[in-house]
This record gives C-alpha cells, sequence and structure tokens, in this order.
C-alpha cells in the first residue's frame, strides 16, 4: 500500500479512536487491535505527528502512582475525520471502476 496512503488512514484511525472520549496510549492500541494491528512505536510517531498538526492535544493526569498521556481530539481533528470520510468515499468508487475493470476481463 502507498505510505502516504497508509499514513492518512492510520491517522484518521487514531483520531476515530479518541472522537469520543480522551485516551492513552495503550487503551488505544487495544480498541484499534480488532481492526488494525499497531505498534507502541507506529502509534506514538501518529500521536506526536497529530498533536503537531494541533489535530489532539495531550494532557498528563496520574494513574495507579504514575503519569499517564492523555489525548484529547480538537476541532482540526474532528474536521480530519469528515475530510477522510469524503475522501474514502472518492477511493470506493475508484475501487468499483477498478474491480469492475477486472470483471470485464474474466
Amino acid at each position: 500500500m502507498d505510505i502516504q496512503l497508509k499514513r492518512g488512514i492510520l491517522d484518521a484511525c487514531v483520531l476515530a479512536a479518541i472522537k469520543n472520549e480522551d485516551s492513552y496510549g495503550y487503551k488505544i492500541i487495544k480498541d484499534l487491535k480488532p481492526y488494525i494491528a499497531l505498534s507502541e512505536s507506529t502509534l506514538y510517531t501518529i500521536l506526536k505527528r497529530l498533536e503537531a498538526a494541533d489535530m489532539l492535544s495531550v494532557r498528563t493526569a496520574e494513574h495507579g502512582g504514575r503519569l499517564r498521556k492523555y489525548y484529547h481530539i480538537t476541532e482540526e481533528g474532528l474536521r480530519r475525520i469528515e475530510a477522510f470520510k469524503e475522501e474514502w468515499k472518492e477511493m470506493v468508487s475508484i475501487c468499483r471502476f477498478i474491480i469492475k475493470e477486472d470483471r470485464a476481463d474474466d
């Protein structure tokens, strides 16, 4: 898969994982696990990129005697999810065309 396309999909997945409630790294990985395998190193790279793009904010809170970073989606992050949904409609249309062309060759 094209790296830029995959990056956009992963970004949207992480944003969607925190859309309804703030979350932290391990929980995000756990919540995404039924849909996509994501390593901790990949997740934290995505989180840093999304924070730099103002699509999420971070707060630190104590949990079980340790500090934990909680991620919160921003208005910019919500707009990115909506933009991704629109882009996805176009991708589905393209995939349908490709599949249709494959079937015509049979």
